[in-house]
């Protein structure tokens, strides 16, 4: 008896899970659909914004590095 209530259970929630999975699929598709996509000018400048600004923290926080590096052997006396 309790083994049928198990099974009645499980057989339940997987039907519930692809039941559920397959309405997501159909939100998410029509989600994207009302999405306003950039278009191929947008996507090029953002892109070279965000590698330029990457770049230049990059040089700077190696910048700062040196300083830091310098600064504790010249502290330390290993030159």
């Amino acid at each position: 008896m309790v083994r049928e209530k198990d099974l009645r259970r499980r057989v339940s929630s997987q039907a519930a899970r692809r039941f559920f999975s397959l309405s997501i699929i159909g939100d998410v598709i029509a989600e994207l659909n009302r999405v306003t996509w950039p278009t191929r000018e947008e996507t090029t400048r953002l892109s070279i914004m965000v590698i330029t600004v990457a770049v230049i923290v990059g040089v700077f926080l190696g910048i700062i590095d040196l300083g830091f590096s310098s600064v504790f052997n010249f502290i330390l006396g290993n030159n």
